[in-house]
């Protein structure tokens, strides 16, 4: 752990990891409750596995085409958006199950990715770090663009907390209150892929899922208000990711596995403890 303060203060890579990892947190922390509190774990999982084929897409036109200001989490935010779109309208509307529904995005977005991956020139090693993240590669213009989502998501929860409270908890009562609910429920699910596009270059795809659900999980055994849930699951993925990425390093560990092993860790004893009070 003092090899990693020492390291930190040398080298602008690990500033940049560790200022991503706290950056990420807060839309972690607004964002997860909505999704641990609405059930929506498995829509938001769905969405993940989309983003690989937006990431895939940016590198193949990056790299063919020479589409140089086309930055992969851009690609990322299309298809995050896009996916969540059409989960959410499917969700409402279509009678299909909607675990078979998402089974299929699933599939076809990883599928995607991995096509357009395969296609680009040289870029084929870089699928591990997309599936499975790598918060030593973020750069300065990576801290930005985090930076400006999580200004959206900050904005887009203080405006409208009241209304997505209230399709967490009864969107059919809300719309008996005059609530658009049906908007909002796709609102919320904008939040979610733009939080799920910020973790993808932390924790990866693979496990970006688990980082957005078990802080706010964790907080949710501990609050009874959404407002003290949001900051202490802020508070408590700023911790683990911090953690995670100070123990991974002098092993030389990978840090986004690192981050989400002492993720479930926490969540087992915490659960563990609390069910033996």
């Amino acid at each position: 752990m003092a090899e990693f303060f020492q390291a930190l203060q040398q080298h602008t890579f690990l500033q940049h990891a560790l200022l991503a990892g706290l950056f990420a947190s807060i839309a972690c922390g607004i964002v997860g409750t909505y999704v641990v509190t609405r059930r929506i774990t498995y829509l938001a999982g769905g969405i993940a596995h989309c983003v690989l084929a937006g990431i895939g897409f940016a590198r193949y036109m990056q790299v063919v085409h020479n589409w140089t200001a086309f930055h992969p989490l851009y690609g990322a935010l299309f298809s995050a958006l896009i996916a969540a779109f059409v989960i959410g309208w499917i969700n409402i509307h279509a009678k299909e199950r909607i675990d078979t529904v998402i089974s299929a995005f699933w599939g076809m977005g990883m599928a995607i990715g991995i096509l357009f991956i395969t296609k680009t020139p040289g870029y084929s090693e870089d699928l591990m770090s997309y599936l499975f993240g790598n918060i030593l590669l973020v750069t300065r213009q990576d801290l930005w663009i985090i930076v400006a989502l999580d200004l959206i998501i900050l904005v887009t929860a203080f405006l409208f907390h009241k209304q997505f409270v209230a399709v967490c908890f009864d969107d059919e009562f809300a719309c008996l209150r005059g609530v658009p609910a049906h908007l909002f429920y796709y609102l919320m699910l904008a939040l979610t892929a733009l939080t799920v596009v910020l973790l993808v270059s932390i924790v990866g795809i693979v496990m970006v899922i688990v980082l957005l659900t078990m802080p706010a999980a964790l907080a949710g055994r501990f609050c009874g208000r959404m407002s003290s849930m949001m900051i202490l699951s802020a508070l408590l993925c700023a911790l683990l990711t911090s953690s995670g990425l100070a123990l991974s390093y002098g092993p030389d560990l990978p840090a986004g596995a690192a981050i989400i092993l002492l993720a479930g860790i926490v969540y087992l004893i915490t659960i563990t403890l609390k069910r033996n009070i």
